[in-house]
């Protein structure tokens, strides 16, 4: 009798704690099939070797104190929108609006009924996505997501989907999936906030039509303890755009996924992400962009700000296929390291298969301009206060990918909040 391979003994305990959802039965079964056939990361994959996933794929969730929500800036208040409310993991309808709002369908995947139209489309991305690169937490989501929103946008929304994600428990462990169908010449803005879980798995799959408009902003909450892999897979038609932000301040560990095709020509893409660590903070953005149409733009810009021994990590691809003619790809990593115990770790790739492209990618990291803070601090600016507004400035870039400039003043609000809280 062969050994069992460490692999597949960590999935054996790890699905040992889970069990299968009810609903969407041939698509769940697939995605064990593929979660089977890969088992669970570990530290010694190619692009696991950055960040350890230990801690997401044990059996337990580690426990995570809880985060005084009282201290937290709020965000989106000012907004009108649609709030959905997930405590531990689960939809809370009586602190929820109702599922209903123009232009937009509404379900929910704990309670899907059968011949929804996410039977056929239900894990497809993450599916798609699994190719060239194994992403095996994702498949274990597909498979066992106990709750999420499917969102079905048939026109203009008439105002943002705003999803809360609150924790009450210092053991949850999540597993939430939700699937996003834009129609042909839709448009939806997805608001997501707070911490979810102690430990999260989410995916969000978005298959936006030709002429299609999806906008995404998201702060991964202010709670230390949390750990968190999320994955993003987006398939964007012709003439589509797909523009995503992530905010993320605290976090013992944090790994956010993002995988995109271009399936139409003149479409556009940008992902951007802000990420402020301090001591035991691990950040980890994991990108992986696919041209293969004609003429389509993709854009990726993080930045993160790193103090007293924080880890942040970025690994970003750019694939260019044949007959992927007038890519426009640009690529750029940075990080502020605001002393000497901290480290940013990159590791951007270009793979071009067609000969009338446009790409470039950049990955820098370094201290606080010593100059430019002397300069405010010889026009009477605290050595604090400049320090945060040189900070901010760092960060402008990716806050600039975010439209709605209400939405943006949110944002900035959550980071001047952060470094209020994190001067020392």
């Amino acid at each position: 009798m062969s050994a069992v391979s460490p692999k597949a003994a960590a999935l054996a305990l790890r699905l040992a704690e889970l069990t299968l959802p009810a609903g969407l039965a041939a698509a769940r079964a697939a995605a064990q099939a593929r979660l089977a056939a890969a088992g669970l990361p570990a530290k010694r994959d190619e692009y696991w070797r950055y960040t350890d996933p230990a801690s997401l794929t044990a059996s337990d969730a580690p426990l995570a104190d809880l985060f005084d929500a009282a201290e937290e800036v709020p965000l989106f208040a000012n907004i009108n929108r649609l709030k959905l409310v997930f405590v531990d993991g689960h939809f809370d309808a009586a602190v929820s609006d109702d599922l209903t709002l123009s232009g937009v369908e509404i379900s929910r995947l704990a309670d899907v009924p059968a011949g929804h139209w996410s039977e056929n489309a239900y894990g497809t991305l993450e599916a798609a996505g699994q190719t060239p690169i194994l992403r095996p937490l994702a498949a274990l989501n597909s498979a066992y997501a106990t709750d999420g929103l499917l969102i079905h946008v048939t026109a203009r929304a008439s105002k943002p989907i705003s999803v809360i994600y609150l924790r009450k428990s210092e053991a949850s462990d999540a597993i939430l999936h939700h699937f996003i169908k834009l129609d042909p010449g839709a448009e939806l803005t997805l608001l997501e906030n707070g911490p979810a879980a102690s430990r999260l798995n989410m995916v969000l799959e978005v298959d936006a039509g030709d002429g299609a408009r999806f906008h995404h902003i998201r702060a991964q909450g202010l709670d230390h303890d949390r750990r968190t892999v999320s994955h993003i897979f987006a398939r964007l038609g012709a003439k589509s755009l797909f523009k995503s932000f992530t905010l993320t301040a605290n976090g013992i560990l944090t790994r956010n996924e993002a995988v995109i095709e271009f399936t139409g020509d003149h479409a556009q893409a940008h992902i951007a992400g802000a990420a402020m660590g301090d001591g035991a903070f691990h950040h980890d953005d994991t990108i992986f962009i696919t041209h293969g149409a004609e003429a389509c733009e993709s854009r990726q810009v993080f930045k993160k700000v790193l103090k007293h021994g924080a880890v942040g990590v970025f690994q970003g691809k750019i694939l260019v296929k044949q007959g992927a003619q007038k890519t426009d790809g640009y690529q750029i990593s940075q990080a502020l390291l605001l002393d000497d115990d901290s480290q940013f770790l990159a590791k951007p790739e270009l793979e071009i298969y067609a000969d009338d492209v446009k790409c470039s990618h950049g990955s820098t990291s370094g201290a606080i301009d010593e100059t430019a803070l002397f300069y405010l601090r010889s026009r009477g600016v605290p050595k604090r206060a400049a320090q945060s507004l040189l900070i901010l400035a760092f960060l402008a870039d990716t806050i600039a990918e975010i439209e709605d400039e209400a939405i943006a003043e949110d944002i900035r609000a959550r980071l001047e909040s952060w470094l209020q809280g994190h001067e020392d």
